[in-house]
C-alpha cells in the first residue's frame, strides 16, 4: 500500500501571492488552457499551469529555485484565453514579488519597496541623504546645477548606491542560482555559449516578440532599456570630459553627451508613456497592475519627466524652477539605484539567469 504523502500548505505565502495582485488565483480549475495558448513556455514541463496549483495549495518550497516564474514575460496571452479568468500573468508577477523577498538581501528592504504604507519614506530617505551632502537653496546667478550639487559630490553619493544595488542583485541571483541547480539538477550545457546567446535573447528583447495578445509590449520595453542604455553612455562621456579633459558643464546641445542624453531622454519619454497607454488599454482584459508594477513605472516617468523639465527650465533661465526639479530628478535616480534589487527592476537579474539556466540546461 503506497505512503499518503502530506502537503503542509503555507497560507502566509499563499495570502502574500493574492495581496501582490494575483488575487484571481483560487479561480484556476486546472484546464491547462494557459500552458497551451503560452508561446513562451518550453514544451517540457511547462508552464503556468503547475505554478497556478502550487500556489493555490501553498506549496512554497516548489518556487525555491523555479526558473518558469521568470521565464515567463507576462505577455498575458493566458489571461485573456482563460476560461475562468483567473489571470494566470498578474499570479506568475505576484509569485515573481515573492521571490525577490526571498533572495533580497537584507530582506528588509524588499519589505520596505514593496509595501504601500513605506510610499513615502522611499523618496524621503534620498532625499534626506541628498540634502545631507549638498544642502537644497536656489543659487544666484547663471543656472548651474553643479552649484546645486558638484560633480564630485554626485559621484560620492551615487556611485555607492549603485554598487550596492548592482551587488545585492548579483548575491540574490548567486544565491537563484544555486537553488536551480538544485531543484533541477547539475547544468548540462555551455555555460559561456548560454550567457552569449542569453545576452543576445536580452538585448533584443526576442521573446516579447512571441507574444500575441500583449505584442505591443515589445516596442514600449525596447524603447525604455536603450533609453536608459543612452543616458548611461551620455553620463560615461560626463565623467569623461569632466574628471578627465577638465571641461565644466553645462555642455553645448551638440557635444555627444547632449546628443546621446537627449536621444535617451526621447526613447525613454516615448517608452514609459506607451506602457503606461498599453496598460491602461488593456487593463480590462489582463488587469491593471499591481503597486509592485506601478512603483518602478512611477520611478521611471519622474526620473524622465524631472530630467526633461531641468533641461528646458534651465534652457529658459527659470531658476526658481530649474533648481527644484532638478533636486527631485536627484532624488529618483538616486532612488532607482538603490532599490534596484528590491523593485520590479531586480527582473534584469533573475529573468536573465533563469533564461540562461534555461539554455544551460537544454530545456530552453
Amino acid at each position: 500500500m503506497a505512503e499518503a504523502t502530506v502537503i503542509k500548505p503555507d497560507l502566509d505565502f499563499v495570502k502574500g501571492v493574492i495581496q501582490g495582485g494575483g488575487e484571481s488565483l483560487k479561480k484556476c480549475y486546472q484546464c491547462a488552457t494557459c500552458s497551451v495558448v503560452c508561446n513562451v513556455t518550453p514544451d517540457n514541463k511547462p508552464f503556468p499551469r503547475k505554478e497556478m496549483i502550487w500556489a493555490q495549495w501553498g506549496l512554497k518550497e516548489k518556487f525555491i529555485g523555479n526558473p518558469d516564474v521568470w521565464l515567463c514575460h507576462q505577455c498575458n496571452d493566458c489571461t485573456v484565453y482563460c476560461p475562468r479568468g483567473a489571470k494566470p500573468g498578474e499570479v506568475l508577477g505576484a509569485i515573481r514579488k515573492q521571490s525577490i523577498k526571498q533572495y533580497s538581501s537584507p530582506s528588509f528592504m524588499a519589505g520596505l519597496v514593496n509595501s504601500k504604507i513605506f510610499f513615502p519614506i522611499l523618496f524621503l530617505i534620498p532625499a534626506v541623504i541628498l540634502l545631507a551632502v549638498g544642502g537644497f537653496g536656489i543659487p544666484e546667478g547663471d543656472i548651474k546645477f553643479t552649484k546645486l550639487f558638484s560633480v564630485h559630490e554626485i559621484q560620492f553619493t551615487f556611485t555607492p548606491a549603485l554598487v550596492f544595488g548592482f551587488v545585492m542583485g548579483i548575491l540574490g541571483l548567486m544565491k537563484f542560482w544555486k537553488d536551480m541547480k538544485q531543484s533541477g539538477g547539475v547544468t548540462s550545457g555551455n555555460l559561456t555559449g548560454s550567457i552569449v546567446e542569453t545576452a543576445k535573447e536580452f538585448l533584443g528583447h526576442s521573446r516579447f516578440k512571441d507574444c500575441g495578445v500583449s505584442r505591443d509590449r515589445f516596442l514600449s520595453h525596447f524603447l525604455v532599456f536603450y533609453g536608459f542604455v543612452l543616458l548611461g553612455i551620455a553620463t560615461a562621456i560626463g565623467v569623461l570630459y569632466i574628471d578627465i579633459l577638465g571641461k565644466e558643464s553645462p555642455f553645448a546641445l551638440s557635444s555627444p553627451i547632449k546628443i546621446f542624453g537627449n536621444i535617451g531622454a526621447l526613447a525613454l519619454f516615448l517608452g514609459i508613456n506607451l506602457m503606461v497607454i498599453n496598460r491602461i488599454k488593456n487593463a480590462g482584459k489582463v488587469g491593471i497592475g499591481s503597486y509592485f508594477d506601478w512603483l518602478l513605472i512611477f520611478i521611471i516617468y519622474v526620473i524622465m519627466a524631472s530630467g526633461i523639465l531641468s533641461e528646458l527650465t534651465r534652457m529658459a533661465d527659470i531658476a526658481s524652477l530649474a533648481y527644484p526639479i532638478y533636486f527631485i530628478h536627484l532624488v529618483f535616480v538616486f532612488s532607482l539605484f538603490l532599490y534596484l534589487p528590491y523593485s520590479k527592476l531586480a527582473h534584469i537579474f533573475y529573468r536573465a539567469t533563469a533564461i540562461c539556466y534555461s539554455k544551460c540546461s537544454g530545456r530552453g
